[in-house]
């Protein structure tokens, strides 16, 4: 059990099935106020009752978005932002795995190459449409999922027209997860919001992992991987860390191109040009 979560509000996305479900559940059972994210509000709203009855913690709730369209994302941040008190903790978890081995290149509703969009452009838009939330509550936390499977960015061609692989496509976007944290962490340094991500665990059981032919071998549970997400998310031994990768809840080191500032500077400048977080709602 971590310490300290029974007081926090703390928003998951993607909390509707595998690693975000799981984390949702034991944050619920350890009475913190757990705001769920997915995309079908029929699962939804089956997923919050269940976590209420094995939780006894009725305070549950849950926001439906497809993050393959920015403006649902803009939509989903507004709501948050007018409806909550408060966020302590945002665990950007949301996903979409590699697909199968000789699928097609596919893209956003924004025209942006899926996997791209829905597992980092939509996280940086709602990072940044929360952070005056976050900035309210602090000390508060975000916590970004990644993966162990990371692929430097191709500036030149960062949506894949050219030689699309979808185990490219996936590896691509987590590590741009990373380059985000560190990235966020050295803007927010001042501000008592620190900025971690992870690699939860390797190969759970999760829909992700299952619905791909890319991936073979022996499988941690996502129990290890949703233990890894809380630790980051409310331990108190890393009061003040901020800027780092972990491997489940061991400090470890990420791809040469997360600690490149001009690689940071480009994806910064290029995500804001794509998603334009400072818009208004």
């Amino acid at each position: 059990m971590t310490q300290g979560v029974g007081s926090k509000t703390i928003l998951i996305t993607g909390a509707t099935d595998g690693l975000g479900k799981k984390a949702a559940l034991d944050l619920a059972c350890q009475k913190a106020r757990v705001i769920l994210h997915g995309r079908s509000r029929e699962k939804g709203k089956t997923v919050v009752e269940e976590i209420r009855d094995t939780s006894g913690n009725p305070e549950i709730s849950y926001y439906t978005a497809d993050f393959s369209s920015l403006d649902e994302v803009r939509t989903l941040a507004g709501q948050i932002r007018a409806d909550q008190k408060r966020l302590d903790v945002l665990i950007n978890n949301a996903g979409i795995g590699p697909g199968e081995a000789k699928s097609r290149r596919q893209e956003s509703r924004d025209g942006h190459e899926l996997r791209f969009a829905v597992n980092y452009l939509a996280t940086f838009l709602l990072t940044h449409r929360l952070l005056p939330l976050l900035r309210e509550s602090v000390p508060s936390r975000i916590v970004n999922v990644a993966s162990a499977g990371q692929q430097a960015i191709d500036f030149d061609d960062v949506m894949l027209e050219n030689g699309y692989d979808g185990l490219r496509a996936y590896r691509q976007s987590k590590l741009a997860m990373i380059l985000f944290t560190f990235d966020l962490a050295e803007q927010l340094k001042d501000s008592a919001i620190s900025v971690n991500c992870l690699h939860p665990a390797t190969l759970m059981p999760t829909n992700m992992v299952l619905e791909t032919d890319y991936f073979s071998g022996s499988m941690d549970a996502v129990d290890q991987g949703a233990e890894a997400v809380q630790y980051l998310a409310a331990s108190p031994e890393l009061e003040g860390v901020t800027g780092a990768y972990f491997n489940g809840k061991m400090r470890a080191e990420p791809m040469a191109q997360a600690y490149d500032t001009q690689a940071r500077q480009k994806l910064r400048e290029l995500s804001r040009e794509l998603t334009r977080p400072d818009d208004a709602a």
